[in-house]
């Protein structure tokens, strides 16, 4: 489990096949085999490390459901490690599992900070919604406004800094994973046979 702060930019060094090679210096401290590294916002096993660069395993799923595949050698990624039982959760619940990739539509200035708006597919729109959470490559922002055909999110100077936004342009891509607890609410609604969502059965369920 991740919480879409950013720790450290890393640099695409190699894209072999089904094995990727991550430059980077912060989370190499305490990295082992096994550990879980959020890599643009997909969690990845490393499987190998040295002194400057990590690597993982891709699954063809992993090429086919996120952004991955379009990164260029020497390219940035937002890399987290693992949550620590006990450390400070600054952002949201984010598992490194992605639901879909956005595009970018446009990047303006609001004040000192970012408006940020990205196009998706219906059903992760169906899962965003406003104030809520969504991470965008691994980094947990707050959503602004959510339509029919796209969604926004806004941005401190800061975040855009510390993390791949600064090399972000109109469409661009961005992997998305919506907020956990709309996937289980929107699964219930969803599901065939479900009980309605009613205000008794939240009251029956412990929900109010």
């Amino acid at each position: 489990m991740f919480t879409g702060i950013i720790e450290e930019i890393g640099r695409l060094k190699s894209l072999d096949g089904g094995r990727i090679e991550i430059f980077c210096e912060k989370i190499l401290s305490d990295i082992k085999i096994g550990d879980s590294i959020n890599t643009n916002g997909i969690c990845l096993t490393v499987v190998d490390f040295g002194e400057n660069f990590f690597a993982a395993d891709i699954m063809p799923e992993t090429f086919r459901k996120t952004s991955l595949a379009e990164i260029k050698i020497g390219g940035i990624v937002n890399l987290e490690r693992a949550l620590k039982v006990g450390d400070r959760f600054g952002g949201h619940i984010v598992s490194g599992h992605i639901d879909g990739v956005g595009k970018i539509l446009s990047i303006r200035h609001e004040g000192n900070a970012l408006l940020i708006d990205v196009a998706a597919e219906n059903h992760l729109l169906k899962q965003i919604a406003p104030k809520g959470s969504v991470a965008l490559d691994g980094i947990s922002l707050t959503v602004v406004n959510s339509g029919a055909e796209n969604f926004s999110v806004s941005m401190i100077p800061h975040t855009r800094e510390v993390t791949n936004f600064k090399s972000k342009r109109v469409g661009s891509p961005v992997n998305i994973e919506t907020d956990v607890l709309a996937k289980y609410v929107n699964r219930l609604i969803n599901f065939k046979n479900a009980p309605a969502l009613t205000k008794n059965f939240l009251e029956e369920n412990g929900f109010l």
